[in-house]
């Protein structure tokens, strides 16, 4: 139902763009969010997206990252700016803060120092 897109490996302070298909209407979910999970650490969320145009933010990442959706296409997107060593993770896109869809298989970022 999820497949997630747009990771690598990039330099600290370099960016990347995140993408996130659903395969059925995502209009229907008020909130869309981007998860990230670390080796040996539980999967958290990153930001979320309303379609009021709310967000909500991790700590962490406030001022770098912005997410973004599409419903017309299914996709929500996540631009990273500025990134660092500790945002090497495992990106995953679902509905947020509730969980109401099979995770994807996610996309792998990760930032050297």
């Amino acid at each position: 139902q999820i497949v997630e897109s747009g990771g690598g490996l990039v330099q600290a302070g370099g960016s990347l763009s995140l993408s996130c298909t659903v395969t059925r209407s995502i209009v229907r979910f008020k909130r869309m969010g981007w998860y990230r999970q670390a080796p040996g650490k539980q999967r958290d969320l990153v930001a979320d997206l309303a379609n009021d145009g709310s967000t909500n933010y991790a700590d962490s990442v406030k001022g770098r990252f912005t997410i973004s959706r599409d419903d017309a296409k299914n996709t929500v997107y996540l631009q990273m700016n500025s990134l660092k060593p500790e945002d090497t993770a495992v990106y995953y896109c679902n509905t947020g803060p509730s969980i109401y869809l099979s995770w994807g298989q996610g996309t792998q970022v990760t930032v050297s120092s």
